[in-house]
């Protein structure tokens, strides 16, 4: 459970605190930096981000995992939030080091977590969202094998703006599960 391998060459591995770096870097931009409930503005925000990720992997309500290469350096992340077992549904988000964005990495990772969520926690619905106005993050979803399934008018709010967000599903028997 602790490291997924992607095809793709990619490894998707818990936090640790080495990555702290990585986690600044990836919130620097203003865009990343209100993805998140508290401030990830130095390296003690970098380090609570990290240690909240290791907290709830414990507590197996969230399962998040740095997506690296090679290298090792955490390139990004993907996270899944069981949110209802009963159910067997889960939330998937992702996100990447703008550096790294448009290498796959995101959609490599999501895959991989998929269908660990179907195999290992047998979950049977993974849902994911982004705001209409984040094509890339589409992309992801896209390319992840995600069927786009609506939006949800004014869900997200950003200050004082509010956001529609298209809403995206993966289904355990869905065909892109078959090898």
């Amino acid at each position: 459970m602790d490291e997924l391998t992607a095809p793709e060459g990619f490894l998707l591995r818990p936090w640790h605190p080495d990555d702290a770096s990585a986690v600044l870097r990836a919130f620097a931009p203003e865009e990343m930096d209100r993805q998140t409930s508290h401030p990830v503005d130095d390296r003690l925000g970098a380090l609570a981000w990290i240690a909240e990720r290791v907290r709830d992997r414990g507590a197996r309500t969230t399962y998040s995992w740095a997506v690296t290469a090679e290298e090792g350096e955490a390139l990004g992340c993907v996270e899944l939030n069981v949110v209802n077992p009963v159910h067997q549904i889960g939330w998937v988000s992702y996100w990447t080091t703008e550096s790294a964005r448009g290498r796959g990495i995101a959609p490599a990772g999501v895959r991989v977590v998929a269908r660990w969520a179907f195999g290992e926690l047998g979950l049977y619905r993974l849902e994911l969202g982004h705001r209409t106005d984040n094509p890339a993050s589409c992309r992801v979803a896209q390319r992840s094998g995600f069927a786009t399934e609506g939006v949800e008018r004014g869900k997200l709010r950003y200050g004082d703006v509010r956001y529609d967000v298209e809403r995206h599903a993966r289904l355990a028997d869905d065909d892109v599960n078959v090898d």
